[in-house]
């Protein structure tokens, strides 16, 4: 009995230790693309200064941002990994090989993103963004480790501040439990403001989403080669070149005549700025110039042809999921403590729906950064490389692993996947509520079908003005102006 007992515990040993392995190796990767990711976008000239000291906090700052994008990551692939292991399992059930590949290495996996992402958006991006702005306390000794103890000050007084907040909102909605649980911080309180954070996540992302999902087809189309019926290559070259050459000829003439006051150096800079982004641009149109018949007649409408039946997947199956939700009460979402993974498929498709599935949840994490980023509010924080200084990258960071911790809620009340959500991630206190997720559903499928509508339509239109020639009239072109009957009798003469 007791070697019985030995073995067992020797096990499960083992299998901590390999899992822990697991998610560490997981990790570092994620962490040394982050890094990656946010040298190219960091502005140098903040870690390399004379300043030691600055340097170093900001070095300090910029791998607490790195962290919190690795856990960003992370919790994005939480989904798509638990999907992809269940559905391996399924397909080799019983061999050697898969024997790493268990229930209990995925829900630990959930249980670390859902630990580090609320420590990321609680602890480290306050104290990071603290720790820049601090100068030390007034009469202290200068230095690092001030600046630190002014940032734990800061940090522990804005804690109060949030807690109080999440009690006082507590007693409002629930008065008996906010006076029972006045001390219980670690049961009530923190899943109480995870909850909220949460939530306005998912709001968040109901937002960027339908908005993302329409900006998509602009944003491919600008990375792609049009065909040439759709847009003149030579032409936009022709003419970026002609503004290259003035604003080289321009730039010439202020170094040649050496003024030095502030003002011609103001608008050297900008003039500069403004002729590296038309020399890039430039290039580019060269490079899609050079693109075969191939590239630019059939990638295109593919690309275009699978944006549309991804964005239409998206809404059938929300659809799909309202009807289930009037008629079944298990569509709502809940969670669930032990994945019994390799038992049955999420998909009544199968691998093949399985794997759709994982397409479209990183398409709409894709989606919604797109349309974050894409709206008049947060336009300002788009990244730019080789020039975000630190309390960007901070905001961006933050921003990221919003969405991204709010994805496994979003994609799981919308119905995408059926695999229920792991750990914490299924204790929101908002999940339960027939009448949210019903309207969150009935809001992603309105606002989704209203933006791909509008989109569709008017870039159709638009792209036809721009081909045949209408975009130089003297007057604005808008809708009203030049019916669909114009353009199509227009084009038909032009083809003739």
């Amino acid at each position: 009995m007791e070697v019985d007992d030995v073995s067992v515990r020797e096990q499960l040993f083992h299998n901590r230790v390999r899992e822990t392995i697991i998610c560490v190796l997981l990790f570092t990767c994620l962490y040394m693309v982050s890094y990656l990711i946010l040298t190219h976008f960091k502005k140098t000239a903040e870690y390399v200064t004379d300043d030691i000291e600055d340097a170093t906090v900001n070095k300090i700052a910029l791998w607490l941002c790195t962290f919190t994008l690795s856990v960003a990551v992370c919790a994005v692939l939480l989904l798509p990994i638990s999907i992809l292991s269940n559905e391996v399992l399924l397909t080799f059930p019983q061999s050697y090989y898969m024997q790493w590949l268990n229930g209990s290495l995925i829900h630990g996996l959930w249980n670390l993103v859902f630990l580090f992402s609320n420590l990321s958006l609680v602890f480290l991006m306050p104290f990071a963004y603290f720790f820049t702005e601090s100068e030390g306390f007034a009469g202290s000794r200068k230095g690092v480790m001030a600046r630190v103890y002014e940032a734990v000050v800061l940090l522990l007084l804005l804690a109060l501040l949030v807690l109080g907040i999440v009690w006082v909102a507590s007693a409002l909605l629930h008065d008996n439990i906010a006076r029972k649980s006045l001390y219980d911080l670690w049961e009530y309180y923190l899943p109480y403001l995870y909850s909220g954070i949460s939530l306005f996540g998912v709001l968040l992302l109901l937002l960027c989403t339908p908005f993302g999902l329409s900006r998509m087809f602009s944003v491919t189309g600008k990375l792609l080669v049009k065909p040439r019926l759709l847009e003149d290559v030579e032409d936009t070259l022709s003419c970026t070149s002609f503004e290259e050459d003035s604003l080289c000829r321009k730039l010439k003439k202020i170094e040649g005549s050496g003024t030095t006051s502030c003002w011609v150096k103001l608008n050297m800079e900008a003039m500069q700025k403004e002729y590296r982004t038309v020399q890039r641009k430039r290039i580019a149109l060269e490079m899609r110039g050079k693109a075969s018949p191939w590239q630019r007649n059939l990638g295109y409408p593919l690309a275009m042809l699978v944006l549309l039946a991804l964005t239409v997947m998206c809404v059938l199956m929300v659809c799909f999921n309202v009807l289930e939700l009037l008629l079944d009460e298990a569509a709502m979402p809940r969670g669930m403590e032990d994945p019994h993974l390799g038992m049955a498929s999420f998909s009544m498709f199968g691998s093949l729906g399985a794997a759709v599935q994982v397409v479209l949840i990183l398409y709409l994490m894709v989606s919604s950064v797109v349309g974050f980023y894409s709206s008049p509010l947060f336009t300002g924080l788009l990244p730019r490389a080789q020039d975000t200084n630190l309390t960007q990258i901070i905001a961006n960071c933050v921003s990221l692993l919003i969405l991204s911790s709010a994805l496994p809620v979003f994609s799981r009340t919308l119905g995408i996947t059926r695999f229920d959500l792991l750990g914490d991630f299924g204790r929101y206190n908002w999940l339960g509520n027939f009448y949210i997720v019903f309207l969150y559903n009935m809001l992603f499928a309105g606002l989704t079908s209203a933006s791909l509508i509008k989109t569709v339509t008017w870039a159709v239109q638009r792209e036809l003005i721009r081909a045949f020639g209408l975009h130089r009239l003297p007057l604005t072109v808008s809708r009203s102006t030049v019916p669909f009957r114009l353009l199509l009798a227009s084009g038909l003469s032009k083809i003739q």
